[in-house]
């Protein structure tokens, strides 16, 4: 990706997205551009206009700690999208995120066995593991039955934001399609200001691109999400609305991956729809195991 171009882009969209009341500056007037003006921008943050109007034309290679903090405060920056400047702000240095230069895609192992342990001895959530990618690479038996429609019959790597975008399944399983697509986005876009050389995030990224015209559109909005903690609803095709708590937890032993865990509030109609999916994927012996089941237990398979 080009690095210029992303900061360029960032930096605009982040600006326009400012009014001026919002910075305590006057609105009277007619305004030729969305949001703030650069010199508005340079002026909050303390910087002459021209080293302002350098950086947004992409070359923030060299700004200090300093600068970046000043203009994530001029732009009213939350706490996802100032790691993404700075994300960014390294990668113009050369300098990896994570202090060390990553692996390249074709060489990642699979996870290692102890974590599909862990995912098994979850029997009342649904668990899986993905990747920057949006890859389920590991998954524990209830989300086998939960996702379902995004396993499908196996064959390739179960990916979220292919099933989000190219998948016309995908509005059914999600009943806030658009609040979904937007945070897919914007979760690829974070990642790929982490690991902007990632060779699997570039193509995810070109392909979606050019088979989803909705994608292009968020794609090019910019923003970017950690996800963090919160609420969602599916609309799963056996058990009908689940409302779900999710959390996600960062692998630190596995180099970009990250495990979500799905629960219902105790009590909840959620809970029970919960309990009876699980009671319905549960197996009685191995040779009644659904093939869906065994998708993902190739532990080195990759799409």
């Amino acid at each position: 990706m080009d690095n210029r171009a992303e900061v360029r882009e960032f930096l605009m969209s982040r600006r326009a997205k400012i009014t001026p009341d919002r910075v305590g500056l006057p609105t009277q007037g007619t305004r030729r551009v969305p949001g703030l003006r650069r010199s508005e921008v340079a002026a909050l943050a303390g910087l002459s206009v021209e080293y302002y109007s350098r950086l947004e034309r992409g070359a923030i290679g060299g700004a200090s700690a300093a600068v970046l903090e000043a203009l994530a405060e001029a732009l009213l920056l939350n706490d996802t999208e100032r790691g993404h400047l700075v994300d960014l702000a390294r990668a113009a240095d050369g300098i990896p995120t994570s202090g060390r230069r990553r692996r390249p895609v074709t060489a990642q192992r699979p996870p290692h066995e102890t974590l599909f342990w862990m995912l098994d001895s979850i029997k009342e959530s649904i668990a899986f593991v993905r990747n920057d990618m949006q890859d389920m690479v590991a998954v524990n038996e209830l989300g086998r039955a939960f996702y379902s429609p995004v396993i499908g019959d196996g064959g390739r790597t179960p990916n979220l934001a292919r099933f989000q975008f190219l998948d016309p399944a995908s509005k059914d399983f999600y009943p806030d399609w658009e609040l979904f697509a937007q945070m897919c986005v914007a979760i690829i876009r974070s990642a790929a200001g982490r690991d902007p050389h990632n060779r699997g995030i570039q193509d995810l990224v070109g392909e979606l691109s050019t088979q989803s015209e909705t994608f292009r559109t968020l794609w090019a909005q910019h923003d970017v999400r950690t996800h963090g903690t919160g609420m969602k609803r599916f609309n799963h095709p056996v058990v009908g609305e689940l409302v779900l708590a999710f959390e996600e937890l960062r692998i630190t032993a596995e180099d970009g991956l990250a495990l979500l865990i799905y629960t219902a509030e105790p009590g909840s109609e959620s809970e029970q729809k919960l309990r009876l999916l699980a009671s319905w994927a549960a197996p009685t012996t191995e040779t009644e195991r659904p093939p869906e089941n065994r998708l993902l237990e190739n532990r080195g398979h990759r799409s």
